[in-house]
Protein backbone atom coordinates (compact mmCIF):
# COMPACT_ATOMS: atom_id res chain seq x y z
CA UNK A 1 0.00 0.00 0.00
CA UNK A 2 1.19 3.40 -0.63
CA UNK A 3 2.25 5.61 2.24
CA UNK A 4 -0.21 8.42 2.94
CA UNK A 5 2.09 9.92 5.94
CA UNK A 6 2.11 13.06 4.14
CA UNK A 7 -1.67 13.03 3.30
CA UNK A 8 -2.13 12.29 7.07
CA UNK A 9 0.01 15.36 8.64
CA UNK A 10 -1.62 17.66 6.21
CA UNK A 11 -5.32 16.24 6.73
CA UNK A 12 -4.00 16.68 10.45
CA UNK A 13 -3.14 20.21 10.35
CA UNK A 14 -6.27 21.14 7.66
CA UNK A 15 -8.74 19.89 10.98
CA UNK A 16 -6.50 21.90 13.60
CA UNK A 17 -6.67 25.35 10.85
CA UNK A 18 -10.88 24.63 10.66
CA UNK A 19 -11.43 23.71 14.43
CA UNK A 20 -12.36 20.07 14.28
CA UNK A 21 -9.25 19.25 16.36
CA UNK A 22 -8.63 21.36 19.10
CA UNK A 23 -6.70 19.24 21.32
CA UNK A 24 -3.09 18.25 21.11
CA UNK A 25 -4.09 14.14 22.28
CA UNK A 26 -6.37 14.21 19.32
CA UNK A 27 -4.11 15.65 17.11
CA UNK A 28 -1.89 13.05 17.86
CA UNK A 29 -4.32 10.13 17.64
CA UNK A 30 -5.19 11.55 14.02
CA UNK A 31 -2.19 11.21 13.13
CA UNK A 32 -1.82 7.54 14.50
CA UNK A 33 -4.14 5.85 13.23
CA UNK A 34 -3.90 4.79 9.47
CA UNK A 35 -7.17 5.50 8.06
CA UNK A 36 -6.26 3.73 5.00
CA UNK A 37 -6.13 0.81 6.54
CA UNK A 38 -9.99 0.91 7.57
CA UNK A 39 -10.95 1.51 4.54
CA UNK A 40 -12.08 -1.08 1.60
CA UNK A 41 -9.33 -1.48 -0.64
CA UNK A 42 -11.31 -0.04 -3.84
CA UNK A 43 -11.32 3.30 -1.20
CA UNK A 44 -8.13 2.82 0.23
CA UNK A 45 -6.64 5.81 -2.28
CA UNK A 46 -9.10 8.17 -0.89
CA UNK A 47 -8.90 7.69 2.78
CA UNK A 48 -7.77 11.45 3.35
CA UNK A 49 -10.66 13.00 1.41
CA UNK A 50 -12.95 14.92 3.85
CA UNK A 51 -16.14 12.45 2.94
CA UNK A 52 -17.62 9.12 3.39
CA UNK A 53 -17.25 6.09 1.79
CA UNK A 54 -19.08 2.54 1.43
CA UNK A 55 -18.07 -0.51 3.75
CA UNK A 56 -18.81 -3.67 4.07
CA UNK A 57 -22.21 -4.62 5.12
CA UNK A 58 -25.60 -4.99 4.06
CA UNK A 59 -27.81 -1.44 5.13
CA UNK A 60 -25.77 1.08 3.61
CA UNK A 61 -22.45 1.15 6.25
CA UNK A 62 -19.91 3.57 5.66
CA UNK A 63 -16.44 4.89 7.49
CA UNK A 64 -17.79 8.90 8.59
CA UNK A 65 -16.08 11.42 6.69
CA UNK A 66 -13.10 12.08 8.77
CA UNK A 67 -13.51 14.99 10.50
CA UNK A 68 -16.78 13.49 12.19
CA UNK A 69 -14.33 11.74 14.33
CA UNK A 70 -12.93 14.84 16.27
CA UNK A 71 -16.47 16.04 16.10
CA UNK A 72 -17.98 13.36 18.34
CA UNK A 73 -14.74 12.88 20.61
CA UNK A 74 -13.11 16.69 21.14
CA UNK A 75 -16.37 16.72 23.32
CA UNK A 76 -16.23 13.82 25.29
CA UNK A 77 -12.73 14.89 26.55
CA UNK A 78 -11.20 11.72 26.34
CA UNK A 79 -8.06 10.97 28.69
CA UNK A 80 -5.87 8.28 29.70
CA UNK A 81 -7.51 5.43 31.23
CA UNK A 82 -10.80 6.55 30.28
CA UNK A 83 -13.63 3.53 29.70
CA UNK A 84 -15.57 4.24 26.12
CA UNK A 85 -18.26 2.17 24.62
CA UNK A 86 -18.41 2.92 20.85
CA UNK A 87 -22.30 1.72 19.39
CA UNK A 88 -21.75 1.36 15.54
CA UNK A 89 -18.07 -0.29 14.80
CA UNK A 90 -18.39 0.24 11.63
CA UNK A 91 -14.96 0.19 9.84
CA UNK A 92 -13.32 0.03 13.55
CA UNK A 93 -11.40 3.35 12.75
CA UNK A 94 -13.27 5.15 15.39
CA UNK A 95 -12.57 2.46 17.95
CA UNK A 96 -8.87 2.29 17.05
CA UNK A 97 -8.91 6.53 17.94
CA UNK A 98 -10.50 6.19 21.06
CA UNK A 99 -7.63 3.45 22.08
CA UNK A 100 -5.17 6.03 21.19
CA UNK A 101 -6.63 8.95 23.24
CA UNK A 102 -7.60 6.34 26.35
CA UNK A 103 -4.09 4.48 25.93
CA UNK A 104 -3.12 1.23 28.00
CA UNK A 105 -4.97 1.73 31.29
CA UNK A 106 -8.03 2.76 29.04
CA UNK A 107 -10.99 0.42 27.63
CA UNK A 108 -12.75 0.67 24.29
CA UNK A 109 -15.58 -1.45 23.83
CA UNK A 110 -17.64 -1.83 20.36
CA UNK A 111 -20.83 -3.01 19.64
CA UNK A 112 -21.64 -3.50 15.96
CA UNK A 113 -25.41 -5.30 14.61
CA UNK A 114 -24.21 -6.19 11.16
CA UNK A 115 -22.29 -9.61 11.13
CA UNK A 116 -20.33 -8.40 7.89
CA UNK A 117 -19.45 -5.50 8.93
CA UNK A 118 -18.35 -6.52 12.60
CA UNK A 119 -15.53 -8.98 10.21
CA UNK A 120 -14.82 -6.32 8.32
CA UNK A 121 -13.91 -4.11 11.76
CA UNK A 122 -12.07 -7.02 13.36
CA UNK A 123 -9.81 -7.72 10.39
CA UNK A 124 -9.09 -4.15 10.71
CA UNK A 125 -8.12 -3.65 14.05
CA UNK A 126 -6.39 -7.11 14.38
CA UNK A 127 -3.97 -6.22 11.30
CA UNK A 128 -3.44 -2.74 12.55
CA UNK A 129 -2.29 -4.13 16.21
CA UNK A 130 -5.59 -2.76 17.99
CA UNK A 131 -6.43 -6.22 19.47
CA UNK A 132 -7.06 -5.45 23.11
CA UNK A 133 -10.28 -3.45 21.80
CA UNK A 134 -13.46 -5.30 22.89
CA UNK A 135 -15.17 -6.13 19.37
CA UNK A 136 -18.65 -7.13 20.23
CA UNK A 137 -21.32 -8.51 17.55
CA UNK A 138 -25.17 -7.52 19.39
CA UNK A 139 -27.52 -5.07 19.30
CA UNK A 140 -26.03 -2.10 20.33
CA UNK A 141 -29.01 0.43 21.66
CA UNK A 142 -28.84 -2.41 24.54
CA UNK A 143 -25.41 -1.22 25.04
CA UNK A 144 -22.95 -3.65 26.56
CA UNK A 145 -23.53 -3.98 30.15
CA UNK A 146 -20.52 -6.30 31.10
CA UNK A 147 -17.91 -3.36 31.39
CA UNK A 148 -20.54 -0.63 32.55
CA UNK A 149 -19.99 1.88 33.78
CA UNK A 150 -18.11 3.64 30.92
CA UNK A 151 -16.79 7.17 31.12
CA UNK A 152 -18.01 8.00 27.71
CA UNK A 153 -20.66 7.06 25.28
CA UNK A 154 -20.18 7.56 21.36
CA UNK A 155 -23.32 6.46 19.61
CA UNK A 156 -22.69 6.48 15.53
CA UNK A 157 -25.93 5.78 14.22
CA UNK A 158 -29.27 8.02 14.29
CA UNK A 159 -31.39 7.28 17.49
CA UNK A 160 -35.22 7.90 18.29
CA UNK A 161 -34.08 8.93 21.34
CA UNK A 162 -31.30 8.18 23.53
CA UNK A 163 -31.40 4.55 24.77
CA UNK A 164 -31.97 4.12 28.12
CA UNK A 165 -29.96 1.18 28.52
CA UNK A 166 -27.01 3.58 27.30
CA UNK A 167 -27.73 6.02 29.85
CA UNK A 168 -28.10 3.39 32.82
CA UNK A 169 -24.38 2.73 31.79
CA UNK A 170 -22.93 6.19 31.77
CA UNK A 171 -21.20 6.74 34.66
CA UNK A 172 -21.08 9.68 37.07
CA UNK A 173 -20.02 12.13 36.19
CA UNK A 174 -20.05 10.88 32.21
CA UNK A 175 -20.35 12.19 28.84
CA UNK A 176 -22.45 10.57 25.62
CA UNK A 177 -22.70 11.61 22.01
CA UNK A 178 -25.37 10.34 19.63
CA UNK A 179 -27.59 11.56 16.55
CA UNK A 180 -31.04 11.95 17.14
CA UNK A 181 -33.91 11.80 14.95
CA UNK A 182 -35.20 10.23 11.76
CA UNK A 183 -32.15 9.00 9.77
CA UNK A 184 -34.99 9.79 6.29
CA UNK A 185 -35.31 13.20 8.12
CA UNK A 186 -33.89 16.46 5.15
CA UNK A 187 -32.93 18.18 7.86
CA UNK A 188 -30.68 15.64 9.26
CA UNK A 189 -30.74 14.91 12.99
CA UNK A 190 -29.35 16.50 15.97
CA UNK A 191 -26.31 15.75 17.61
CA UNK A 192 -26.79 15.77 21.20
CA UNK A 193 -24.20 15.79 23.59
CA UNK A 194 -25.51 14.68 27.11
CA UNK A 195 -23.68 15.19 30.56
CA UNK A 196 -24.22 13.21 33.36
CA UNK A 197 -23.49 14.35 37.20
CA UNK A 198 -21.53 13.11 40.11
CA UNK A 199 -25.01 13.03 41.28
CA UNK A 200 -26.59 11.05 38.16
CA UNK A 201 -28.75 13.78 36.90
CA UNK A 202 -28.50 14.22 33.46
CA UNK A 203 -28.69 17.50 31.04
CA UNK A 204 -28.24 17.49 27.08
CA UNK A 205 -27.47 19.88 24.45
CA UNK A 206 -27.45 20.07 20.44
CA UNK A 207 -24.28 20.61 19.10
CA UNK A 208 -25.33 20.79 15.11
CA UNK A 209 -27.01 18.73 12.48
CA UNK A 210 -25.47 15.54 11.84
CA UNK A 211 -26.55 12.69 9.09
CA UNK A 212 -26.27 8.90 9.94
CA UNK A 213 -27.53 5.91 8.92
CA UNK A 214 -30.22 4.81 11.35
CA UNK A 215 -29.97 2.94 14.78
CA UNK A 216 -30.71 -0.98 14.37
CA UNK A 217 -31.91 -2.76 17.43
CA UNK A 218 -34.75 -2.77 20.33
CA UNK A 219 -34.52 0.69 21.20
CA UNK A 220 -33.33 1.73 17.42
CA UNK A 221 -35.62 3.18 14.56
CA UNK A 222 -35.08 -0.31 13.19
CA UNK A 223 -35.49 -3.81 14.86
CA UNK A 224 -32.72 -6.08 13.88
CA UNK A 225 -34.10 -9.32 11.82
Amino acid sequence: MPDFSEQRRQMVQRYMRSGYISSEAMAEAVQRVPREEFMDSSYASYAYVDKPFPIPGDGGQTISAPYMYPIFYEPLSLKGGDRVLEIGAGSGYGAALARELVGESGLVVSVEINEITYRFAQANLDRTGYRDIILVLGDGSLGYEDEAPYDAICVTAACPKVPEPLVAQLGSPGKLMAPVGSSYSVFGQDLVLMEKDGDGKTSTRTLMKVSYVPLIGEHGWTRSR
